[in-house]
């Protein structure tokens, strides 16, 4: 774990390089080795740093660190024995949805409090705005969830699939950066409310906390010169 505390300097980078390589990581590998091989390696290296981001917070590093091993032995367990699949699942995206939310906050919050703006504190400000994205696909996974058939156009709903996740991560980041294709749309009021949240949080991201980190660039800069 010390080892570990010596990257801090460099949380943000490992933090986004892991987080697109687990996004984007099948344009370059095939499929199935990247599903099989790589993503989980991917996932368990953004999973450590996320631990890394909120390292100097001891009570929200020994609950994430907690969520952690927690997350290994669900899969083992469900990897093993024969029980309620499905379960196992829910248990997996709540722990998943905890972790995310947290270490959003916590990414938003340090870039925010940040006081030169280095290459690190970019690529913070790249990861916040990735992370909003996880978080939004995780709305709306719940709200899938509680009511199915909220969501219209889902590949997996005409392929007779309950497997959501590909698509509403997609639709996540389209509503994310207000692009809109219609391809999905939100039918229930539930699903619609989700998908105002999601926009509304991106454009405060890029109004608000941009904002903010631009601002610190330029006043440092200018005295700089």
């Amino acid at each position: 774990m010390k080892r570990l505390f010596d990257l801090y300097p460099y949380r943000f980078t490992i933090f986004l390089v892991s987080l697109l390589f687990i996004l984007f990581g099948t344009l370059f590998i095939p499929s199935k080795l990247f599903v099989v091989f790589v993503n989980p390696l991917f996932f368990i290296v953004n999973i450590l740093a996320g631990i890394l981001l909120i390292w100097k917070k001891k009570k929200v590093k020994n609950l994430f660190v907690f969520l952690f091993f927690t997350i290994i032995f669900i899969y083992i367990l469900s990897s093993l024995l024969t029980i309620d699949e499905k379960s196992l699942t829910y248990i997996r995206f709540g722990i998943l949805f905890l972790f995310y939310s947290i270490v959003t906050y916590e990414i938003i919050t340090q870039v925010w409090k940040s006081k030169k703006v280095t290459r690190g504190v970019i690529f913070g400000l790249m990861s916040g705005y990735i992370s909003l994205g996880i978080v939004g696909f995780f709305i709306c996974m719940s709200v899938e969830i509680i009511e199915p058939d909220s969501f219209s156009g889902l590949v997996s709903q005409q392929l007779n699939n309950e497997g959501n996740g590909d698509d509403l991560m997609y639709y996540s980041f389209i509503t994310l950066l207000t692009i809109g294709y219609g391809d999905i749309l939100p039918v229930s009021q539930l699903a619609r409310n989700a998908s105002v949240i999601i926009g509304l949080l991106g454009q405060f991201y890029l109004v608000i906390v941009t904002a903010v980190v631009v601002e610190k660039y330029i006043r440092h800069s200018g005295k700089l010169e």
